[in-house]
């Protein structure tokens, strides 16, 4: 009988997060994040796979944060907060959009409070939720570099907020830790596009597909038959992987099969041919707008629609919903609990700190008067200057008629 010996070249599986299997971790110092504790490694590693996926989190994050910040000029204190958070030399929007990045991607974020017992300066730092376990007892947050080496000696213990602790450089220390509620999840919060990982992954399958036939110059895959005659499994290993190197294009698109030949038999190459390009296709788009579902947001503010021309009507008409069912919301989340750390621990009101938003296109209604719209771009307003009190539409037609 005829031994026969087949290896198929494929990618390892551990460079494609959609393939990875968990195991299951236990631990009596926190809560795992997933039944073997990486899920939000697996989250980044898909992140960084899928290309409308990665847009929409990317965009999210960025109309949350926001163009900036309003408030109220005559508290310099205030001022210079938003202008620099911490020792780093962050504004209040870059911490922001760390923040809400995080919270898009994970559905779970942490900013990390610093001040003294004295009150006399304060701080904010994004923490990478990846770092970020919740401990056993819920009332603390366990920072680690490295979790799959988790050692208790070399984790950072920081109090959930509105606790402080103190610490050995004589500051008081706190977190925050932000989580987007999900039945049955009590430690940890689930990012709002989890029903979408399935199509996620369709969509960067069908890329790596269109990858996999660039790379093999659009040649059939099929079974490379070589008749030799091994004397064991270690030298059939060798001649394929010798063939490998000189036939196929790239491993996984050719089935290499060493058999022990007769004298009738030849090596030779059987194709294996397909017809399904258009089914692909289908499927790829089908996924990319089941993803934009999944996140609850909008194809022309993910980009999808640029190719078919540029609808500044469509685009404004679908931000004024996004701002009203997503931002507006996200916004406050973020921002009051920094309000109240603020007043806390600087005794300032904040009031009147807002989020500027613009939409991605300039454009105003015609009924907004000039100050609120110097307010909505973030510029110098005063409500009770007469100049200020006409309509954006007044403007349009001075102008109009100015020129005829």
């Amino acid at each position: 009988m005829s031994k026969i010996t087949k290896i198929c070249g494929q990618a390892s599986t551990a460079t494609d997060p959609y393939s990875y299997r968990a195991g299951r971790v236990e631990s009596r110092q926190f809560w795992r994040w997933g039944s073997d504790n990486r899920l939000p490694q697996l989250l980044s590693a898909v992140s960084r796979c899928s290309t409308t996926h990665r847009r929409i989190i990317n965009d999210k994050a960025d109309y949350i944060s926001g163009k900036g910040f309003v408030f109220d000029s005559s508290q310099p204190l205030l001022e210079q907060f938003v202008g620099r958070v911490n020792g780093s030399g962050e504004s209040l929007r870059q911490l922001i959009n760390k923040v809400a990045f995080d919270k898009a991607l994970f559905g779970n974020a942490f900013v990390e409070v610093v001040t003294d017992a004295d009150h006399t300066f304060l701080s904010l730092y994004h923490q990478d939720a990846v770092r970020c376990r919740v401990a056993k007892d819920s009332e603390h947050i366990l920072m680690h570099h490295d979790w799959d080496t988790f050692k208790p000696q070399e984790a950072i213990s920081l109090p959930l907020y509105p606790a402080f602790e103190s610490q050995e450089d004589g500051t008081l220390r706190s977190i925050i830790h932000y989580k987007d509620y999900e039945p049955g999840f009590e430690h940890y919060g689930v990012p709002p596009y989890i029903a979408g990982l399935g199509v996620s992954a369709i969509a960067y399958k069908t890329d790596r597909w269109n990858i996999s036939r660039l790379d093999n110059s659009f040649q059939p895959s099929g079974v490379m038959i070589l008749d030799d005659v091994v004397d064991s499994e270690a030298e059939a290993e060798r001649i394929v992987r010798n063939a490998e190197e000189r036939f196929s294009g790239r491993p996984g698109q050719v089935m290499f099969v060493v058999k022990d030949g007769t004298e009738s038999d030849k090596s030779r190459f059987v194709p294996i041919s397909s017809d399904n390009d258009g089914d692909w296709a289908a499927l790829h788009t089908q996924a990319t707008n089941d993803i934009v579902v999944a996140h609850s947001w909008f194809r022309s503010l993910s980009g999808l629609d640029y190719a078919t021309g540029f609808n500044s009507e469509r685009i404004l008409h679908e931000y004024e919903i996004a701002l009203n069912t997503v931002i507006l919301g996200e916004q406050a989340e973020l921002l009051e609990p920094l309000r109240e750390v603020v007043e806390r621990v600087l005794g300032v009101d904040t009031s009147s700190l807002e989020f500027v938003n613009r939409p991605p296109t300039r454009s105003k209604p015609i009924y907004m008067k000039v100050w609120e719209a110097r307010r909505a771009d973030g510029l110098e307003y005063d409500p009770q200057d007469e100049e200020q009190q006409c309509f954006l539409s007044e403007i349009t037609k001075y102008n109009v008629t100015k020129i005829g």
